[in-house]
């Protein structure tokens, strides 16, 4: 039997929540983003008013308000979202108990168990539609297909508001003109290098030969060959079921541009305190160090590197970041944002082997002081307590990451 696959995706979430919270901002042009003066800076969510002036998720504030003099800009309110959130998968789990989030604002529903036939997974989308309307004020738009992939295209066909069903049948006419960016998977450097091949929509990657995209892109180019066949198999997870834990990290959209290796030493100390502390608490350590920069032209890549021995330690996931960052960034740019995020996660506790080249008794001082460190600020507060170094600048010395994390979607793979 044919699967039916719907992806739900909340319109504007953020924004939409915060429209139905005032009133009066109906109709008007609104965006949800961070603090202007403090420059944690971009657009996360938009009102279709505000889009129509060229307000773009991403934007920085202040090029968001040039676009718009009279745009609204609202603080987020993560807490407020929560709770829409569940309360909209409470409304699919009604159709189905295998729901997979993708962020706050998205997820799939698998109701081939319910769906009997073909067609009746669009009714079913448009029953949680209408139910999403009617009980929680807002909008979604659905994609209903036979596969994750094509199911989260469908629910961006007909926004806001939509329902779009791709199938077997019209798949190549619905799907195959669409910009390869469409695709999940391919992001902006991998849209570039498709395009110097001349390889510009989903259609194109499906009908270049397998062979060339593996040459240009390697195992990820046989993926996305799949993907744009309609080819994908993998299952949506079934609620409660949680993926183990594959990394953690956290990014900061600093008050000021980073200028140098010492603007960032600061604030991947500050960072990494946070990452270690969270490896910490949860009894991991991470065998790999990954670093996010973002530019002020807002162009970004990340790198990363695999350690001697896997680390909860901030003085070990600083000195991997500072070294990224000097192998890989020539200052072309200022910095307008960065991270660090730890991978390859084993449990704290794993066997290693030790080196006669190490000093061991080093590190258990170390981890043993950073130990002591956590529990004082659980105490006291973060800044009850801080190194000498992040006392060099105070605007970007200021960084609770921990206290301020965020939690972000876990992709797809």
């Amino acid at each position: 039997m044919e699967r039916a696959v719907l992806h739900v995706d909340a319109d504007c979430f953020y924004a939409s929540v915060e429209v139905l919270h005032y009133p009066k901002l109906r109709g008007r042009p609104v965006a949800v983003g961070g603090d202007v003066e403090a420059r944690h800076g971009i657009v996360l969510a938009k009102t279709y008013e505000a889009k129509r002036y060229g307000v773009k998720t991403g934007m920085a504030l202040w090029e968001a308000k040039q676009a718009c003099p009279d745009l609204i800009i609202l603080p987020p309110r993560y807490d407020l979202y929560l709770r829409f959130s569940r309360l909209l998968r409470e409304i699919a789990g009604e159709y189905s108990g295998l729901i997979e989030p993708f962020g706050l604002d998205e997820f799939w529903c698998d109701v081939t168990d319910i769906a009997h036939a073909p067609g009746n997974g669009r009714e079913i989308a448009e029953l949680i539609q209408k139910r999403v309307l009617y009980e929680l004020g807002i909008t979604v738009s659905i994609g209903v297909s036979y596969n994750k992939i094509f199911s989260k295209l469908g629910s961006d066909l007909r926004k806001p508001h939509g329902l779009a069903t791709i199938t077997p049948q019209n798949y190549r006419r619905l799907v195959w003109p669409l910009p390869a960016s469409d695709l999940l998977g391919v992001g902006r450097a991998t849209e570039k290098k498709l395009a110097s091949y001349g390889v510009h929509t989903i259609g194109d990657i499906a009908n270049t030969p397998p062979e060339a995209l593996h040459g240009w892109l390697h195992k990820w180019g046989l993926i996305l060959h799949m993907f744009a066949n309609g080819q994908d198999n993998s299952p949506v997870a079934a609620v409660g079921e949680e993926a183990a834990i594959k990394s953690i990290g956290n990014s900061w959209t600093t008050p000021r541009d980073l200028l140098n290796e010492q603007d960032c030493r600061i604030v991947f100390y500050g960072l990494a305190e946070s990452v270690a502390e969270r490896l910490r608490d949860l009894g991991l350590c991470g065998r790999t160090v990954q670093i996010h920069l973002r530019d002020n032209q807002l162009y970004s890549f990340e790198r990363q590197m695999t350690l001697p021995k896997a680390t909860c330690l901030a003085c070990d996931l600083s000195a991997a970041a500072i070294q990224l960052l000097r192998d890989n960034y020539r200052w072309q740019q200022p910095l307008r944002s960065i991270g660090v995020r730890a991978t390859q996660l084993v449990t704290a506790n794993e066997q290693v082997q030790l080196s006669f080249f190490e000093d061991e008794s080093r590190r258990l001082r170390w981890e043993a002081l950073e130990r002591t460190v956590d529990g004082i600020r659980s105490r006291f507060g973060h800044h009850a307590i801080d190194i000498a170094l992040m006392g060099l600048d105070k605007q970007l010395g200021n960084l609770d990451a921990k206290g301020d994390h965020v939690i972000h979607p876990v992709g797809y793979f």
